[in-house]
C-alpha cells in the first residue's frame, strides 16, 4: 500500500479551539501584585496613595452609573415589550445595584475620610470624574473587545453555534444514532464481505469548517461512490406521521484501488451558517462563520460525549480544505479516519490476546469477541 503522509493523531486539535481557561484572570492578579509593589517602592506616603486609589474607585463607579443612566434612557421606551411593563426590571437590568451601589458608598466614604483639605472642593473632583467617564461613553471607548464579547457569548451559551449544535443533536442525532449499529449489523449479515471492521460501524459526520457542503458526495470526490441506503428509521415526530430517517452507505476508494465502506454525511446545520454569511441581512462575515463552525464542532463534541445512548455510534470529522484545489481531498480525509479506527480495533485485539495467552482463537472469532459493547475500549473514537 502506498505510504500516506504522516499526520497528527488528533487532527482536530490544531483546528478547533479549546474553551478559554482562567489565564486572563491570573494575569490580572500577577499585574496587580506588580503594580502594588511598584507603588510601595515609590516611597510615597500611604495616605496619599490610599486617597488616590479610592478616588479612582469612585470615578469607576460613577462611570458605571452614568452608563446605566444612558441605557435606561433607551429602555424606558421598551417597558412593555422587553420588561413586561416593569420599570424596576428595566432599572435592575441597566444598573447592577447589588454590587456597584455598595462599592460607590464605600469608596466615597473612604475618600471623604482621606480628604485633607488640599484646597480643591470635592465637587470639582466628582465633576472631573463624571466628565471623563462621559467622554469615554461618547467616544465609544467603553465597548468590550472582540475577545471579551466572544468569551461572554461562549460562557453564556449564546452563540449561533450552540443553538445549531443542540438542535442537530436533539432533533436528529439523538433519534438516529442509537439505531446505527443495528442497521449496520443487518446490512453486514446480508453483505458479510463489506463491513469487515466493526469499529467503523458508525455514522461519520463531516464538519467542513468553511461550511461548504455538497449535496452529492460523488460530485465532490470521484473516489466516493454511493452504494445503498441503510434500513430506515420511522418515527412520529412534531405532528409528522411516520417520519423517515435514513443513512447512505458509501464506498471510498484508496490509492491502491481498495474499497472501504462506511456511512457518511455532512452536518447539515453548517448550511445555515454558510447561508447567513451570504445574506447581507444576517451581517455575518466569513470570519464569524469560521469561528462559529469551530464552536459548533466543539459544542457538538461535548454534547455527544455526555450522551450515553450515542456512545460508540459516531465519528466527527472536522477538516479545513487547503487553498489548493485537491481532487481527492475529501476521500483522503475520510480514509484517514477509517484507518485510525481499524488500528484502534487491532490494538484492542492485540491487548486481548496478550491478556489471554492460553486461548487460541481464529482471527474471525477474535473479532467477534472484541466487538461486544461491554468490553473495555482503551481508545475512544467517538470524539477523537
Amino acid at each position: 500500500m502506498s505510504q500516506e503522509p504522516r499526520r497528527p493523531s488528533h487532527p482536530s486539535a490544531l483546528l478547533i479551539p479549546k474553551a478559554r481557561g482562567g489565564r486572563a484572570q491570573r494575569a490580572g492578579y500577577l499585574l496587580l501584585a506588580l503594580c502594588a509593589a511598584a507603588l510601595y517602592l515609590t516611597g510615597e506616603p500611604l495616605v496619599a496613595i490610599a486617597r488616590g486609589l479610592t478616588f479612582h474607585f469612585v470615578a469607576l463607579q460613577i462611570g458605571v452609573l452614568l452608563k446605566g443612566a444612558c441605557y435606561l434612557a433607551e429602555e424606558i421606551f421598551h417597558l412593555q415589550s422587553r420588561h413586561h411593563g416593569s420599570f424596576w426590571r428595566a432599572l435592575s437590568t441597566c444598573f447592577p445595584l447589588h454590587w456597584h451601589w455598595p462599592m460607590l458608598l464605600a469608596c466615597g466614604s473612604a475618600y471623604m475620610a482621606f480628604l485633607d483639605g488640599d484646597g480643591h472642593p470635592l465637587g470639582l473632583y466628582l465633576g472631573l470624574a463624571s466628565l471623563c467617564q462621559l467622554l469615554i461613553l461618547a467616544l465609544g471607548l467603553h465597548k468590550p473587545s472582540a475577545v471579551e464579547v466572544s468569551e461572554i457569548s461562549e460562557r453564556s451559551k449564546q452563540n449561533v453555534a450552540h443553538g445549531l449544535a443542540w438542535s442537530f443533536y436533539v432533533g436528529y442525532l439523538k433519534i438516529v444514532l442509537p439505531r446505527v449499529k443495528k442497521s449496520m449489523e443487518e446490512f453486514s449479515r446480508a453483505n458479510p464481505n463489506m463491513l469487515v471492521c466493526r469499529e467503523t460501524w458508525k455514522l461519520h459526520i463531516l464538519v467542513p469548517l468553511n461550511c461548504d457542503i455538497y449535496d452529492d458526495l460523488e460530485k465532490a470526490d470521484s473516489n466516493i461512490q454511493y452504494l445503498t441506503d441503510l434500513a430506515e428509521t420511522t418515527v412520529t415526530r412534531a405532528g409528522i406521521k411516520k417520519r423517515v430517517y435514513k443513512h447512505s452507505l458509501y464506498a471510498i476508494r484508496d490509492e491502491d484501488n481498495k474499497l472501504w465502506h462506511c456511512a457518511v454525511e455532512f452536518a447539515t446545520p453548517l448550511q445555515s451558517l454558510y447561508a447567513m454569511s451570504q445574506d447581507e441581512c444576517a451581517a455575518f462575515s466569513r470570519e464569524d462563520r469560521l469561528e462559529q463552525a469551530k464552536l459548533f464542532y466543539r459544542t457538538l463534541e461535548e454534547i455527544l460525549k455526555g450522551s450515553k445512548e450515542c456512545t460508540g455510534t459516531y465519528r466527527l470529522i472536522a477538516y479545513e480544505e487547503s487553498g489548493e484545489a485537491e481532487t481527492h481531498f475529501l476521500s483522503r480525509e475520510i480514509l484517514w479516519h477509517l484507518r485510525q479506527q481499524r488500528h484502534e480495533e487491532y490494538a484492542v485485539c492485540e491487548g486481548n490476546q496478550l491478556n489471554n495467552p492460553a486461548t487460541t482463537l481464529s482471527s474471525t472469532e477474535l473479532n467477534l469477541q472484541i466487538s461486544e459493547s461491554d468490553l473495555p475500549q482503551p481508545l475512544r473514537s467517538d470524539g477523537f
